[in-house]
């Protein structure tokens, strides 16, 4: 979903004053019903589509807005946008009221959503993880009627190569066996994305809170704490390190050489040991880069860059596509490799 325009709630509050007028003062009265809201004060704006509002019915105008989910439509109608006032202009509208209404009217435009029975409902959109752990694992785990089991890349991947967004309506429309919106219709469009990614590289999906605490030198995200050592990212695109080569030769075979092509960037990372922050120059560093439409995974080559040893290698990192960059980092003598893992989209 989107936002609601301010203004389409503004004149549809004015009216709830004679809508809530008749309870009595130390009554309690029940939550109204979306369709009793809208009735009494959205449909001033949303009937007839004054003033910019995405008028009721409209599936084209509202489509886009309910692709952002209950949630995030609802917390503009109470924050207010454009002409619309915060509360569509009725601070007797409980957050509960708004977030009926708007589903409702998301209803009434070819939506086909589950109007909230109380507050906990309009939570925050749930991760990947969440959603199939609650609805998707019932078939994708076991491979049920031919469902794709979750992290079987094999088994997505003809379903992804048109990416993700087609995925995602067929999950939406329903195929095969599988209901639309996988038989749970409050499912937002983002979080069947989120879902889809997940089952693709459940990997890919780390919880906010298993992040690495920050550290001093941590860089944000291009630096993890990891098994005694810091673990630095670093991506170069090859078009910058191109335009080197006339001036260094040894830039030009670094790494295997400078692809040519598009979207290549170099990517290395530096290691060194946690406390001493000695350089760590004996490891060996594999690295695997994937996406919904493709991995590589190769041994990176050990390089001097401006005194600093760097394990690095070219790959190709398409535009507005996230990728899971994962290392495998192996030390002489170690008793098991150590594992680390960065988010990158360009």
């Amino acid at each position: 979903m989107t936002d609601t325009p301010r203004r389409l709630l503004a004149p549809m509050l004015l009216a709830s004053a004679l809508f809530w007028a008749p309870q009595a003062a130390h009554a309690q009265p029940a939550e109204a019903t979306g369709k009793e809201v809208v009735e009494a004060l959205c449909a001033n704006c949303h009937a007839s589509g004054a003033k910019g509002a995405p008028k009721i019915g409209d599936q084209k105008a509202w489509s886009k807005r309910a692709s952002q989910g209950l949630t995030s439509l609802t917390q503009s109608a109470l924050n207010g946008i454009r002409a619309m006032p915060a509360h569509g202009g009725s601070p007797k509208l409980t957050d509960l009221e708004i977030g009926r209404a708007v589903a409702y009217m998301v209803n009434q435009s070819g939506g086909n959503w589950v109007e909230p029975a109380s507050a906990k409902d309009m939570a925050a959109e749930r991760s990947g993880a969440d959603v199939v752990k609650m609805q998707c694992a019932k078939c994708h785990e076991k491979g049920i009627a031919g469902a794709p089991r979750i992290g079987d890349r094999a088994a997505w991947a003809p379903r992804l190569k048109n990416g993700v967004d087609s995925a995602a309506r067929s999950a939406i429309r329903g195929h095969g066996g599988m209901p639309p919106r996988g038989d749970k219709a409050d499912l937002t469009d983002t979080e069947i994305k989120s879902a889809i990614n997940y089952m693709f590289n459940p990997a890919a999906e780390v919880p906010a809170k298993a992040a690495p605490a920050p550290q001093p030198r941590s860089g944000g995200p291009m630096h993890r704490s990891i098994g005694g050592m810091e673990v630095y990212l670093g991506i170069q695109s090859a078009d910058v390190l191109r335009a080197r080569q006339a001036s260094s030769s040894a830039d030009a075979k670094m790494y295997g050489g400078v692809p040519g092509g598009k979207d290549y960037f170099l990517v290395n990372v530096t290691l060194r040991e946690s406390g001493t922050n000695a350089e760590i120059n004996d490891a060996q560093v594999e690295a695997h880069v994937a996406s919904m439409m493709s991995s590589d995974t190769r041994k990176l080559e050990s390089a001097t860059i401006n005194g600093v040893v760097s394990y690095g290698g070219y790959f190709q990192l398409r535009r507005k596509v996230p990728y899971a960059l994962i290392f495998k980092i192996v030390r002489p003598g170690a008793v098991a490799p150590v594992e680390t893992q960065f988010d990158f989209k360009r």
